[in-house]
């Protein structure tokens, strides 16, 4: 296999486990460079990093929210919100590479050619917000991060698994046998979160329709494939509403039809 075709998915898999590992040595080793976990850090020791939808749970539970942490969170939508888009879900969150092996596996095994017999709306996403919002209000408890994957296989490597363990074995056998990429691409509020706050960033996937040769090889890898709905039809500016920017079509288009671009100028 090419470097060409693969050179997105190593560097996302290079950034998602160097988090991690940064993470675990500012624990254990006292390194300063990140401490904390993907829902509160602090890098360098000075700059605070907040998940966002911790922070509006934080808010809807009635908990008061310290300055640095509310600073955190701006600091985070900004990032995302102005240049990466929806690139956390591809590029840091660590649920991402339980769910990229079920769906390789799933391809492996030939499951996506099986006739589908389950369908969840991937506005679900949307859903599972207001739902987690409105429980965190009854409970006073940020009622998603208590369940949540992401915080689970996060602190797992920090601290040890527990019995959350059973869930992301959960995640990965629901994307790979009962819906394609299902957690990430129809469940997850956190991804729904990105989703708005990336809408109007800069970094974005460009199709050119004139360079395509429909070889489809893109659908097949695209995590949202919905996306694509203009391969073979016109060049555009895929979705940032709901793309990634994982790169994968890019990786595996060799007709140089698909690219990340810069408010679609500058092509990379």
């Amino acid at each position: 296999m090419k470097w060409s075709n693969i050179k997105y998915l190593i560097l996302r898999r290079v950034v998602q486990l160097g988090l991690l590992f940064l993470y675990f040595a500012g624990n254990y080793w006292g390194w300063n460079i990140l401490r904390g976990d993907l829902s509160s850090s602090m890098l360098f020791g000075k700059m605070p990093l907040s998940d966002p939808f911790a922070i509006l749970q934080m808010f809807a539970a009635g908990a008061s929210v310290a300055t640095t942490a509310l600073l955190g969170a701006v600091a985070i939508a900004l990032i995302y919100g102005v240049i990466g888009g929806r690139a956390f879900c591809s590029w840091v969150c660590p649920v991402n590479m339980v769910t990229d092996a079920a769906a390789l596996l799933r391809r492996k095994l030939y499951i996506d050619k099986i006739e589908r017999k389950v369908w969840i709306s991937r506005n679900l996403r949307y859903y599972m917000i207001i739902i987690a919002l409105i429980v965190s209000a009854i409970t006073g408890l940020t009622a998603f991060e208590i369940i949540s994957p992401i915080t689970i296989l996060n602190r797992g490597v920090i601290f040890g698994f527990g019995a959350g363990l059973g869930l992301l074995v959960a995640i990965f056998l629901f994307d790979l046998f009962v819906v394609k990429n299902g957690w990430c691409g129809h469940i997850c509020p956190l991804g729904g979160v990105h989703s708005i706050i990336g809408k109007f960033a800069l970094l974005s996937v460009n199709h050119t329709s004139e360079n395509c040769t429909l070889c489809m090889k893109c659908k097949e890898v695209c995590p949202e494939v919905q996306v694509l709905n203009m391969i073979g039809k016109r060049s555009e500016i895929v979705s940032k509403i709901e793309c990634t920017n994982c790169g994968r079509c890019i990786d595996v288009c060799n007709d140089d039809a698909l690219n990340f671009s810069i408010l679609n100028l500058a092509k990379k």
